[in-house]
């Protein structure tokens, strides 16, 4: 029985770094939201997605976790007009990054609340050990 709330910890864990990992990824693409290439007409800032996968094959234990942290590739930089950019190319347009702060902050609040549910399954599970001992002691 034990370790059947040992896998639940363990579970809700892999649920928490996995989220964590989301969490700091959709902080660093609000923070470079306007982060320009440095150069005129160079790349800005590329949007970054987080990737997350089930456990795979025969020995794999219970879980998510992070797959890779990839690069948005199919959503298309804003130009804008902006002459005295320094990343603005001969027309005066700057590229801007492909990040919509507003998808970025439902990403962060999804990926926090998803946090929190895998935190209270961890308090449960903790709480139901300590209760199965305490049943264990009196008996």
């Amino acid at each position: 029985m034990i370790d059947q709330l040992k896998s639940i910890s363990s579970i809700a864990s892999s649920g928490m770094q996995a989220q964590s990992t989301r969490m700091r990824v959709v902080s660093e693409n609000i923070a470079n939201a306007r982060s320009t290439g440095a150069t005129p007409g160079a790349e800005p800032y590329r949007r970054k997605t987080v990737h997350l996968a089930g456990p795979e094959g025969p020995g794999a234990g219970p879980g998510v976790n992070v797959r890779a942290i990839g690069l948005d590739q199919t959503t298309p930089f804003t130009v804008e007009n902006d002459p005295g950019n320094p990343a603005a190319d001969a027309d005066g347009n700057v590229k801007l990054p492909n990040v919509n702060v507003l998808v970025e902050m439902a990403d962060l609040r999804e990926a926090g609340r998803s946090y929190s549910a895998n935190l209270q399954m961890m308090k449960q599970a903790r709480s139901m050990i300590s209760m199965t001992i305490d049943l264990l002691r009196a008996g």
